[in-house]
């Protein structure tokens, strides 16, 4: 292959916008097929003097530890076989028109090579932007007579919609419910990228959303993006949405998506994109020995939820004894809250109200941030919609440890444990907040 120059002189690809008519009727099919050619099995299609292939990387589901889909990324060549980047391609066309005829070119191109492999029960993720796809109507049949001329059940597509801006949101809608209608899925691309916001979500309901890769990098390098990016793949969830994690590169990065909770990942770790497509069916991931890893250290070694109740379980199981034996709240806490995470403990009956007020450590109290004073006073305060409450009183006698979440009182990220105990036939619930980034023991294993 010709050495590439990395900026290709784009007054060498033919001219074409003027060969394209202003209006590109969605009936009109046939007018792409003259620029596709079939060797063998394998497609190419001719844009501006340019080769376009099809490559395709694979969709791994975490679950299944198994290939699902794999989204199809066009690949340019010019006359010396020297790849021009995709950036490149789509800025040759210099027209509305020849816009959306390269878009859909690409669409041909990769249904017609996904229709020719083996491979006749995945997902094929097609790429489509909020601008062109907001250039058709409801009652553009391109697409539709692209799939019965190529016999691929539109059940095995996902539109991908990328996560820009469009000035056309009504239409984005019905173009959007149009391919639904169709039979297939719709994608969110690029989540969390700049444009991003749940608004979209909530106007297009889509099946799949992915995660722009920049979540990910943040992620790998700061503790609190890491939360954020759980939080974001929980309310997906909730949203009625199964979440994808793109640009895995390192094994690190897998561990963050799979302790994330996503459905699906995709990056240059498992597979990176590849133009012989047949051969993409051996391209299965090692998902066994990633999950097993996870499990290791997530489990025994790395659970924060085990590892906060073994340590805290003896001292909190004496607080609740010399509680049950009348001892006063300050003296039966004090073990407790001389232990240097420990921020504050707090009695609280079975309809979630406190009953005394709070127990500050002396580390608390000297550091308190006078911005939150108006949170301190906790007196008579009602705890019920508080999960650790609700499984405590669920499961009297049993140590309930939450995970880290930001503690309302200080505005600052605590576990909380809680224990329900009888006292004079009424149940009560002792509870006692850990200050999430106390190091309780220590450990060399990576963190996840």
């Amino acid at each position: 292959m010709a050495i590439c120059s990395p900026q290709p002189d784009t007054t060498l690809f033919s001219p074409m916008s003027r060969d394209v008519p202003d209006y590109i009727p969605a009936s009109e099919v046939e007018l792409l097929s003259p620029m596709l050619s079939q060797e063998s099995n394998r497609w190419t299609a001719d844009f501006r003097g340019l080769t376009l292939h099809t490559a395709l990387q694979p969709i791994y589901s975490l679950s299944h530890k198994r290939t699902i889909g794999y989204e199809a990324l066009i690949r340019a060549f010019d006359h010396e076989q020297c790849q021009v980047s995709p950036l490149h391609l789509f800025d040759l066309p210099d027209s509305h028109a020849e816009n959306l005829l390269l878009d859909r070119l690409c669409r041909y191109l990769h249904i017609r090579n996904y229709s020719g492999i083996k491979d006749q029960l995945n997902w094929l993720f097609l790429n489509v932007s909020p601008q062109v796809i907001t250039t058709g109507s409801q009652k553009d049949s391109f697409f539709g007579q692209l799939l019965e001329k190529t016999t691929l059940p539109p059940h095995r597509i996902v539109i991908e919609i990328v996560e820009q801006p469009t000035d056309d949101a009504d239409r984005l809608r019905e173009t959007v419910a149009y391919y639904r209608e169709l039979g297939c899925l719709i994608a969110i691309d690029d989540f969390g990228a700049g444009h991003s916001n749940f608004e979209r979500i909530w106007n297009l309901s889509p099946d799949i959303v992915k995660l722009d890769r920049a979540l990910l990098t943040r992620a790998t390098e700061d503790r609190k993006a890491r939360q954020i990016l759980n939080g974001m793949v929980s309310l997906l969830h909730q949203s009625g949405c199964l979440v994808l994690l793109e640009g895995v590169e390192t094994r690190d990065q897998a561990m963050i998506a799979i302790d994330a909770g996503v459905d699906f990942v995709q990056g240059f770790y498992f597979h990176k994109p590849s133009l012989d497509l047949e051969g993409l069916s051996r391209a299965q991931a090692d998902l066994d020995e990633l999950l097993e890893e996870y499990k290791y250290y997530k489990q025994l070694i790395r659970d924060p939820d085990q590892q906060v109740a073994n340590f805290f379980s003896i001292p909190f199981k004496r607080t609740v004894a010399q509680l049950q034996e009348d001892t006063s709240m300050s003296e039966a806490c004090a073990e407790l809250l001389k232990h240097p995470t420990v921020s504050r403990c707090y009695l609280v009956n079975s309809r979630g109200i406190q009953i005394e007020d709070t127990l500050v450590s002396d580390f608390v109290e000297r550091n308190q941030d006078p911005r939150y004073r108006p949170l301190e006073s906790t007196v008579s305060a009602d705890w019920f919609r508080q999960q650790y409450l609700r499984q405590a009183l669920a499961e009297p006698g049993v140590l309930q440890v939450t995970t880290p979440y930001l503690c309302a009182t200080g505005a600052y990220m605590c576990v909380t444990l809680s224990l329900a105990y009888e006292h004079q036939n009424e149940t009560r619930v002792l509870c006692c907040d850990i200050l999430a980034n106390g190091q309780v023991l220590d450990s060399d294993q990576p963190d996840y």
